[in-house]
């Protein structure tokens, strides 16, 4: 099974991968659910996770609060990603929605034809979508190729055992044409048993492993 450790920073890397994170989402301000790391800090880790074969997610979003953004937010998303890219990350992670909590289609593509070669996540901002366009949207973002969509299943209020279920259903309905990432309230302490429950070999979380 794949941990991925959601990093803020470069300080908890290097414990988190003796620990047994398969994989790191890099990002800064988790207070905030995480915004871009500095480039100093993306190298670093890539520096280091790349001698252990560690691949490196690099949180692409300019600020916290909603996943609105206006065209000089956008402008902002798009330089941290070419200059992520060009670092040598191995994926980024993105959301981007309308006011009226849809999808915002022109900044996603624009966000994933700068993405060319790389891994691509789009993160909780999926969580805000209704429960009918949650299943529209795994059809759509799986004909574009996004890799994963990292969900937590429900609100962020609701425990990941109150998740589970609406997990399982997206999980289901993906049907491995793109990867359901749960996240949110996983541990090191309750992974192995949400995995088998949803039948996933990829988990997302904090405190994914002990540390």
């Amino acid at each position: 099974m794949i941990k991925e450790f959601c990093a803020e920073n470069y300080t908890d890397i290097p414990k988190a991968i003796q620990a047994g994170a398969g994989r790191i989402e890099l990002c800064d301000n988790l207070a905030v659910g995480g915004t871009t790391p500095s480039m100093g800090v993306i190298e670093e880790v890539l520096a280091f996770a790349g001698e252990k074969h560690i691949p490196v997610m690099t949180m692409i979003r300019p600020r916290g609060g909603d996943f609105v953004y206006n065209d000089i937010e956008l402008k902002i998303m798009e330089n941290d990603l070419i200059h992520a890219k060009n670092a040598g990350t191995d994926g980024v992670v993105f959301g981007c929605l309308t006011e009226n909590n849809e999808v915002d289609e022109e900044a996603l593509e624009m966000l994933l034809g700068n993405s060319a070669g790389l891994m691509t996540t789009f993160h909780m901002a999926f969580d805000e979508l209704s429960k009918e366009d949650q299943f529209k949207t795994i059809d759509w973002f799986a004909r574009l190729g996004i890799d994963r969509i990292l969900t937590h299943g429900g609100p962020a209020s609701a425990t990941i055992d109150e998740t589970l279920p609406h997990l399982k259903e997206l999980i289901d309905y993906a049907a491995g044409r793109i990867i359901i990432l749960p996240g949110g309230g996983i541990t090191a302490e309750n992974a192995e048993r949400i995995a088998q429950t949803l039948g996933v070999n990829e988990l997302h979380g904090t405190k994914i492993v002990a540390q």
